[in-house]
């Protein structure tokens, strides 16, 4: 299965795998993002390349596919030797550590030992610091800029986590740049609290009737731990915010990309139209799209069948050419869909069929990445075993 310029589009993710410092896929979930993403990783070190894949998603979807069982927030050499010989390329792993991460950052950028300790010892920071709306996704962007700089590596793979709307990934850390901004919540912290201590003295009716509001919903003791996080954390926002610019800077670079990975359905084709556009519109370096899980036509696929074959029975020979003709359907639907989607994407596609099992080993994901860079057919895939019984029969 090869669509209309389907292998123009696998060129260009083999010149992406060869050229590019960064590549992002993204795209919704359940569409086989995260199998793209190692498959892709694997063929660049398959061809030389020291490349490292690092997953965002936490549904651990990474290690299954490497058929790992689990995988740590430190980059893990995968041994490539099961797949034969190959040059000099190599193969890393991670799941990026959101809380590690950011104990990390604290250790590295704050002002000094003892906003450091008042960070890291901060009950709201320990409690909630993993669970900020955006911190996921900013931790990922500082992971990347760390990454990107590493010498071990000449390609970064990111996988992102499922989004249902565009641009999450990149969306998701100026919400929380936001919230990390004291200002944003210094009107309603700063009447109550002074330099991290709690006091009741309030000059307005409004202020007695929200301290009492917060103290009933929240708890006076939440307060002052909120406060105390935002005192402590003020000297570090500015760096923060700069570092957030450099990835922004990294990924519109030259040497970045975004891959996007769609299913068959109506839904995902939308939702991958919708970010493509989104990308377009931030001037965002884009590689090429991946279709997913495509059905073929049996009835355009099938020759012709024998008349009066011996030995086929007549009911279940009508029985299959239903299920054909279901099939049928569902691929012409899917093509329908398929060439909307050609029509307002100016690169071209790259049409992955439906595979016979789940990818849960590296030899699978050769075989995803040879059909990813071969418009849709790969040299070395399986036949089904009724094609090789129906050529054992002569």
């Amino acid at each position: 299965m090869t669509a209309p310029g389907g292998r123009r589009g696998s060129r260009a993710l083999a010149a992406a795998l060869g050229e590019r410092r960064v590549l992002v896929v993204c795209g919704a979930g359940g569409v086989g993002k995260t199998t793209t993403a190692a498959a892709l990783a694997l063929q660049a070190a398959l061809e030389g390349r020291h490349v490292l894949v690092c997953t965002i998603d936490p549904a651990r979807r990474l290690a299954t596919s490497l058929g790992l069982a689990a995988l740590g927030g430190r980059p893990r050499p995968l041994d490539l030797s099961p797949l034969g010989p190959r040059g000099h390329g190599a193969l890393w792993a991670m799941m990026l550590d959101t809380r590690r991460t950011f104990d990390a950052l604290v250790e590295r950028h704050a002002p000094g030992e003892t906003a450091r300790r008042r960070i890291l010892d901060n009950r709201f920071y320990r409690q909630v610091s993993s669970a900020l709306a955006g911190s996921h996704e900013y931790m990922a962007m500082e992971k990347l800029l760390e990454l990107s700089a590493d010498d071990r590596f000449d390609l970064v793979v990111l996988d992102t986590p499922p989004t249902r709307h565009a641009l999450d990934f990149l969306e998701a850390p100026e919400r929380l740049m936001g919230f990390l901004d004291t200002s944003v919540l210094r009107w309603f912290l700063k009447p109550y609290f002074v330099a991290g201590r709690l006091t009741l003295k309030v000059a307005t009716r409004t202020g007695a009737f929200a301290l009492d509001l917060a103290d009933r919903v929240l708890g006076l003791q939440f307060l002052q731990d909120l406060s105390e996080f935002f005192l402590a954390f003020e000297g570090m926002y500015a760096g923060f915010k700069q570092r957030a610019e450099k990835v922004h800077a990294l990924l519109r670079g030259e040497d970045s990309g975004f891959v996007l990975v769609a299913g068959p359905a109506r839904t995902t084709l939308d939702e991958a139209l919708y970010f493509y556009r989104r990308l377009r519109e931030k001037d965002m370096p884009f590689v090429g799209l991946v279709v997913n899980r495509v059905h073929p036509d049996p009835l355009a696929e099938a020759g012709p069948v024998p008349r009066g074959a011996a030995g086929v029975d007549a009911a279940l020979a009508r029985a299959l050419l239903r299920l054909m003709e279901d099939q049928a359907r569902v691929a012409r639907r899917e093509r329908r869909g398929i060439a909307r989607l050609e029509d307002e994407v100016s690169e071209p596609l790259v049409l992955v069929p439906e595979l016979e099992a789940d990818v849960h080993d590296l030899r699978g994901l050769k075989e995803v990445g040879e059909l990813l860079l071969s418009g849709g057919r790969s040299p070395s895939r399986r036949r089904r075993p009724s094609q090789l019984q129906a050529q054992g029969r002569g």
